[in-house]
Parts: structure tokens; C-alpha cells; sequence
């Protein structure tokens, strides 16, 4: 049953977190937010919502491992996994403004991440926690990257706009704080459901969620990409996945650990690694091969990485 109501509510959640794109998408646009802003960075907080919910429910009940672990494990699977399976379908676009300013960006807050959690290594600390004001830290550079959202809108010609549903003001209302609603009341139910699982086989609430909470928490990132694939417009999946993976550092975590500091687990450091390496990988893959490409050399070495690190993470139990 536990197996059964964790499939459930993963399937359920996903189509909320569409609901929510489309309400949020709506309502920016009545504001007069440009429509590749509201692409990137509502699609960005509806993909990264169930990781932040799983995130600060873990929180709220005392389980900041799995918070942290979530978070992780979610922005590896979305280079590792996803772009391997995006590239399956048809190769992806890079474009360049994503490869010269997002993705460095993602690989440097990546890095600070990295240092924020490695107070035993680097701070001669006695554990690795990320605290309040490594929240801040984390916030601040949040902040700056909405100031570059809104920049970009300025300079952004009709040709390059995505179109989003205009909804009554009613209906993106109840969009928004209905299946936000629901979002938070489903992951809660994720989450136990997970960690009862985790339980029975005796593995840990870090394991569990850098890997089956992360590969769900996911799915959103995941449909999306392969909808663009399809549809031979992948040059928008790259951007979705990196914003995605940006907000999940700078939102999810800087504003989880204002409440309480996070307590961090035992091969964190590994795992950021890990995290920062695929990253990485995105900027190699930019100027090798056909260039501004992902073809099926780079996917290759991207699904490699992805089980490997599970494999790692396998032998570690």
C-alpha cells in the first residue's frame, strides 16, 4: 500500500504543478511580465515546488538531511538523467546567452553551496550545517538573479516569446493557492510514504531522497523537456532545467534554513561534487562536439555519470 499511495500521489502532483504554471503564468502576464521571463522563471518555481515543499516539510519534521539530500539529488537527476533523456529524443539547442550567463552562474552558486556545507573541511567545524546566515548568503544571490530575470525582459523582441495562457483573474487565483494547496498536503504524503520505505529497508532519509524523492520531485523537469523534445524545441529545455536547478539552491535552501539551520549528512560532500561536475559538464559540452550541441557523445558520458553516482551511492549502504 505504501508502494502504491507513493506512484499516487507522484502522478497526482505532477499534473497539480502543471495547474500551478498556468495560473502563475497568467497572472504575471496581466502584469505585464515578458512571456520568456514567465517561460523561464514560472516554470522554474512550478518544477522546483515540489522540491521545495518536500524540502521544508522534511524541515518542519526534524529531517533537514533529506532536505538538503532532496535538493541534491533533484539537480543532478534533472543534467544527469533528464538532459540524457531529452538528447534520447532529439539532440538539444544550446543557446548561447544560457551558455554564457545562466550556466555559469549555476556552476558558481553550485560552488558556493559547496563551501556553505563544508564547515568541517574548510571552517574547522564539527558538522556541516548550513545556517542562517548562509541562508542570506543564498538569498542574496537569489535576489540578484530575479534583477537579471527582470533585465532580460527588457530586452526581449516579440520573436523569442513563449506564448501562456490567459486565464480569468479568478480561475489563476484558485489555480495558484488551490493546487499550491494541494501540493504542500501531497508531498507531505511523499514524504512519509518515502521515509516508511526508507525504514523498511534500513536505509537512510539521505539516501532516499538524493535518489526516489529526487528523481520525482523531478518528474515536472522531466515533462517538460520531453514535451520540448518532442516538439524539436529544445532549445528552451536547457534554460528550464538550469533555472530550475538555480532556484532549488538560491530559493528552496537559502529559505529553509532562515527558519532553522540545516543539519547536513554524511557524504554531502561527495554528493555536491557530483552536482557541481554536471554542471560543469554543461559548459564542456558547449564547446565540444558540434558546438552549442548535445548529441548522443554527450548524452552518453551524462547517463554514465547518473548511474555511476547511483552505483556509488549503492555501495555505500
Amino acid at each position: 500500500m505504501t508502494y502504491f499511495l507513493l506512484v499516487i500521489w507522484f502522478v497526482l502532483l505532477i499534473k497539480w504543478a502543471d495547474f500551478l504554471v498556468d495560473g502563475a503564468g497568467s497572472v504575471a502576464k496581466k502584469f505585464g511580465i515578458s512571456s520568456l521571463v514567465i517561460g523561464l522563471t514560472v516554470v522554474a518555481f512550478g518544477t522546483s515546488a515540489p522540491e521545495f515543499v518536500v524540502s521544508f516539510v522534511s524541515l518542519l519534521d526534524g529531517k533537514s538531511d533529506l532536505a538538503i539530500s532532496n535538493v541534491v539529488g533533484s539537480n543532478i537527476a534533472n543534467i544527469a538523467l533528464i538532459l540524457w533523456i531529452t538528447a534520447l529524443i532529439y539532440h538539444i539547442k544550446m543557446p548561447q546567452s544560457t551558455v554564457k550567463k545562466e550556466v555559469p552562474f549555476a556552476i558558481l552558486i553550485s560552488f558556493v553551496l559547496l563551501l556553505l556545507l563544508s564547515d568541517v573541511i574548510f571552517w574547522f567545524g564539527e558538522s556541516n550545517i548550513l545556517s542562517r546566515i548562509d541562508g542570506i548568503i543564498l538569498l542574496i544571490f537569489f535576489w540578484y538573479f530575479l534583477y537579471y530575470s527582470y533585465s532580460i525582459s527588457k530586452n526581449t523582441s516579440e520573436q523569442d516569446k513563449e506564448e501562456i495562457p490567459l486565464l480569468p483573474i479568478w480561475k489563476s487565483i484558485i489555480f495558484v493557492i488551490g493546487w499550491l494547496s494541494g501540493l504542500i498536503y501531497g508531498w507531505n504524503m511523499v514524504v512519509e510514504n518515502a521515509v516508511q520505505i526508507a525504514q523498511s529497508f534500513g536505509l537512510s532519509n539521505a539516501f532516499i531522497g538524493v535518489t526516489i524523492i529526487a528523481i520525482g520531485t523531478s518528474l515536472p523537469e522531466l515533462a517538460s523537456s520531453v514535451v520540448a523534445a518532442l516538439k524539436k524545441n529544445t532549445d528552451m529545455a536547457l534554460g528550464w532545467i538550469i533555472w530550475s536547478n538555480i532556484f532549488n539552491i538560491l530559493w528552496i535552501l537559502g529559505f529553509s534554513s532562515l527558519f532553522k539551520n540545516l543539519e547536513s549528512y554524511p557524504g554531502v560532500t561527495a554528493d555536491l561534487l557530483v552536482m557541481l561536475f554536471s554542471v560543469t559538464l554543461v559548459m564542456i559540452f558547449a564547446f565540444t562536439g558540434k558546438k552549442f550541441i548535445i548529441g548522443k557523445l554527450q548524452w552518453s558520458i551524462l547517463i554514465i555519470l547518473y548511474f555511476s553516482y547511483i552505483w556509488y551511492l549503492i555501495s555505500q549502504i
